[in-house]
């Protein structure tokens, strides 16, 4: 706001009074509307912006300080200062002013050179509370900003606890339910794929993915490459972490079948699980991981590494807890790197509701 050209409203029921401000206004350089009453003031006031009011006190229907009572009592025109003028030369009146959120109060007749001085004392005024309330909102803004993407790198749970001052996060769950994902034959895939057509097609898919996770309120922990990893039952421990892991499993196949590249090829997924123990915090100072470590988790990664295109592999531990709900192919005996034999099964679908 420049000082020397300011929006002013003139509130005065003589019209000698309006017109002697005016001029002095004008001349001051300040853009200047006039009312004849309190009511008429108040339609201008919500009608349009105004940096200054000045407001006499005696007027008929209603008088001065009522207008300066409504306006203050309005959230979108408080902020406005006001300038009582009136005839009125009595402490009293000054303190009602004051106490009703008056900026200042000047008697008639009106020093010029005061009135000046007055005018400019309350615009400086007001171009600060104003450059102090742009910059709190920026504050907000870029506040908000900080923690939307705080967010989208670690657990809600996880992010409130950084915020509130942990500084070291690692936490054990005892039950957790583990998924990882890749892309069969990725290498050969991305040989096709310009490099930005290669971002795009893995944010196609992994959001849609992400979608999945956020329908079933799982925790998606990593992309690493083409390999997705997403866990049911953490940072909020849930009874159903399995089933929900092993829907969103069955979904992701259905999407991943589904898929085409630009060119027109198809994709198949490659997935395992793995339920139990895991240990899980937060990684870094300036560049935040929430990340999970254990055997449950090297475990769900074998799975997945020895599994079958297109299929969902599970361990012996995971089947346990979803066989009373969903249909399974037994697999078998399977070596597994650093595990040695394993049963394992495959989940093929849903069992229907009876």
């Amino acid at each position: 706001m420049n000082l020397d050209q300011a929006s002013v409203l003139v509130v005065d029921d003589v019209e000698a009074n309006r017109d002697l401000l005016c001029r002095r206004l004008k001349r001051q350089g300040h853009t200047v509307k006039v009312a004849e009453d309190g009511l008429e003031a108040l339609e201008l006031l919500r009608a349009e912006p105004f940096d200054l009011v000045l407001l006499d006190i005696m007027m008929p229907n209603m008088n001065g300080y009522q207008v300066l009572q409504e306006l203050k009592a309005n959230p979108q025109l408080r902020h406005i200062p006001v300038i009582m003028i009136s005839a009125i030369d009595d402490i009293d009146s000054v303190v009602k002013c004051i106490e009703l959120g008056a900026e200042d109060y000047l008697s008639k007749p009106f020093n010029p050179v005061m009135l000046k001085a007055r005018i400019n004392a309350s615009l400086e005024k007001k171009r600060l509370r104003d450059q102090e309330q742009a910059f709190v909102q920026k504050l907000q803004e870029e506040q908000e900003k900080s923690e939307l993407l705080l967010l989208n790198i670690l657990p809600k749970p996880i992010a409130e606890r950084l915020k509130a001052g942990e500084r070291t996060i690692a936490d054990n769950f005892a039950e957790v339910t583990v998924l990882f994902a890749d892309i069969v034959g990725f290498s050969e895939l991305s040989s096709h794929l310009s490099p930005p057509e290669l971002v795009e097609f893995l944010n196609q898919i992994f959001s849609a993915f992400d979608e999945l996770a956020e329908k079933y309120g799982l925790e998606k922990i990593k992309t690493i490459g083409d390999a997705y990893m997403v866990v049911g039952g953490l940072p909020t421990p849930r009874p159903d972490h399995a089933e929900a892991i092993a829907h969103m499993a069955l979904d992701m196949l259905t999407i991943s079948n589904q898929f085409r590249t630009k060119h027109g090829e198809k994709i198949s997924m490659r997935i395992g699980i793995n339920t139990g123990p895991v240990e899980a915090g937060v990684i870094g100072t300036r560049k935040f991981s929430y990340d999970l470590w254990g055997d449950t988790v090297n475990t769900a990664s074998r799975m997945e590494s020895h599994g079958i295109p297109g299929r969902i592999q599970v361990t012996a531990h995971t089947y346990q807890y979803l066989k009373p709900l969903f249909v399974f192919e037994e697999r078998g005996v399977i070596f597994v790197k650093g595990k040695g034999e394993m049963m394992t099964y495959l989940l093929t679908d849903k069992l229907p509701k009876s």
